[in-house]
């Protein structure tokens, strides 16, 4: 595949509002390098490539945080986002989760009452340098039994209405949760774990965000069960063929299945290597067959 290919090549959709390409980046792996400066060259890197939806949140920090990896001073996405792209382009959306606050000695926290949320999306805000955010995922831990995300999700469309926040999404969330957040206000995403090999019960979910209309946006589609751990090596017999039938790599292949799965699905791949996000971005030109994606399906 040539490799200076923008992020237009997956197409478009819409988030609220606004419209962006279906290649996003996600910036949680920006914190795990020492080196501040690579991470700003990643980050212009990808808008130069036509990436306007960048995924962030308060808690993607190292050292810690997310990843539990690094030393040294602490590094925010959401503060290397402002410095790279601030003042930032008219096109670009950043995209932010609350729902959890990152502690630097004691890890991550869930904190769900409306006076902890308001405080993690001013947090968002004065780290990102905004009067407002222009997306923000309601970030949950998804229990067994039944829950409410209406509290929750009540708070931040207070912030909405108060022009804090402009458009508002949901994050590792059941579709009981959906249906209840959008009796309240818009939902303009899900963003929940899905991949290729790690798709647990979420095939209809992805159907039903399409019928309705709502962009499905996957985190770890690289990463698969590895999650945190980074992207797969380990590539099945399937997803190697497919790969040299298109002269790509097999996490091209896995980020063209993701994009494969509706016009409404987004990707936001993470890397913090220069040369991974030109080949991630380039993924989005990356066209399967009805052959090679029921393969994929079986493997």
């Amino acid at each position: 595949m040539p490799t200076e290919i923008t992020a237009a090549a997956a197409g478009r959709w819409t988030l609220g509002d606004r419209t962006v390409h279906r290649m996003g980046f996600g910036s949680m792996r920006l914190t795990a390098h020492p080196d501040r400066d690579r991470a700003l060259r990643v980050l212009r890197r990808a808008v130069e490539l036509g990436v306007d939806h960048i995924d962030t949140a308060a808690f993607y920090v190292s050292p810690g945080g997310t990843l539990k990896v690094g030393t040294g001073p602490a590094r925010y996405a959401t503060e290397l986002i402002r410095a790279a792209l601030a003042p930032y382009p008219e096109e670009l959306v950043v995209a932010t989760k609350v729902g959890f606050r990152a502690d630097p000695t004691t890890g991550l926290h869930e904190e769900t009452g409306p006076a902890q949320l308001r405080a993690q999306v001013e947090e968002n805000l004065r780290r990102l340098g905004r009067d407002h955010l222009d997306l923000v995922n309601l970030r949950i831990v998804k229990r067994p039994a039944p829950d409410s995300v209406a509290e929750r999700f009540g708070a931040l469309a207070d912030l909405r209405d108060a022009g804090l926040i402009r458009h508002l999404g949901l994050s590792n969330v059941r579709l009981d949760h959906l249906d209840e957040a959008q009796r309240i206000a818009p939902v303009v995403c899900v963003q929940n774990n899905y991949a290729l090999d790690n798709r647990g019960d979420q095939d209809a979910l992805v159907r039903e965000c399409g019928a309705r209309g709502i962009a499905y946006v996957p985190f770890f589609a690289l990463a698969g069960a590895n999650r945190e751990g980074g992207a797969r090596t380990d590539h099945d017999a399937a997803v190697r063929a497919v790969a040299r039938a298109h002269d790509a790599t097999p996490q091209q292949v896995r980020l063209a299945w993701t994009l494969h799965q509706g016009p409404h699905v987004l990707a936001i791949p993470g890397t913090g290597d220069p040369a991974h996000l030109v080949e991630n971005v380039a993924a989005g030109a990356l066209r399967l067959t009805p052959d090679e994606l029921a393969a994929l399906d079986r493997s």
